[in-house]
Parts: structure tokens; sequence; C-alpha cells
């Protein structure tokens, strides 16, 4: 049974749409700035961690120790 080529029309105009609005939530996600963020709120939320933050403050600190050692000797 053959359609009507108006409804093929509508029906390529509805697609059309719909590819361009996921084309728009892909390019969204996808953005080099977005990505930049989203990594940055990773590290922070690690950093924001006692066990991390407190591990990396005793690293510095006998880092520091270390070099001034090194410095007196």
């Amino acid at each position: 049974m053959a359609r009507d080529p108006d409804t093929i029309q509508r029906e390529i105009e509805q697609a059309r749409d719909a590819l361009a609005v996921t084309l728009d939530q892909l390019g969204t996600k996808a953005s080099p700035q977005r990505l930049v963020e989203n990594a940055k709120a990773g590290v922070r939320s690690k950093f924001d961690d006692p066990k991390v933050k407190y591990a990396l403050i005793g690293v510095g600190v006998l880092v520091g120790v270390l070099v001034v050692r090194k410095l007196f000797r």
C-alpha cells in the first residue's frame, strides 16, 4: 500500500528535527569547557575527602622536612 507523499515528508521532517535535538544534546555533553568543569569538580570533591586531604598534607610536610634537611646538611 502506497503512503501519502505529504505524510512521508512530515515523517522526514520529524526525524530531522529529532536528529538535530540529539546532536545539540551530544554537542553540549561533549563540549570541552563542560568536560573541564566536570574534571575540576571531580578533583575538588576528591580533595574534600578527609582521607585524601590529610594524606596530601602529610606528604607535603614530609617533602618539606626532607628538603630542609637536605639544604642544611
